[in-house]
């Protein structure tokens, strides 16, 4: 099953999303601050991460740069209280965008959403290596 990262500054939403989340099958990381972020997506290798915008204030947006920087290709999903950052373009690597809410499941949601487009990205990916051919002759 897919792992997560959950970075919140906040023990208490760290702990509600664990818990919803192994609940749904996945393995879960947390992190709850800047530092330990970076050395969860070296070490741990998640397959996703949530990351909340305010940790301590808005650093959010220089992890979200790191994460990035470190693996352009892993999927970011923004869970923050503040709706205003919808349109920021410091985000739009971001693969969603969910306002915090005690209500999960618009997030779980998205969550099965972008990890089912990983997995069918990474598919036409082997496809193509595994069979040049195969994948040409099939648009991928």
């Amino acid at each position: 099953m897919s792992k997560i990262l959950i970075v919140d500054d906040q023990q208490c939403v760290r702990e509600l999303l664990s818990e919803e989340l192994i609940s749904e099958g996945y393995r879960v990381a947390t992190a709850g601050d800047a530092e330990s972020v970076r050395g969860h997506v070296k070490s741990s290798k998640p397959d996703l991460v949530v990351l909340d915008l305010y940790l301590d204030g808005p650093q959010g947006f220089g992890v979200f740069r790191d994460i990035k920087g470190q693996d352009p290709d892993l999927p970011v999903i923004i869970f923050t209280a503040y709706d205003g950052y919808v349109d920021d373009p410091r985000l739009s690597q971001a693969n969603g965008y969910v306002i915090k809410s005690i209500v999960l499941d618009e997030l779980k949601g998205k969550i099965a959403d972008v990890l089912r487009r990983k997995a069918s990205r990474q598919e036409k990916v082997e496809a193509k290596v595994c069979f040049p051919q195969f994948g040409a002759a099939h648009g991928f």
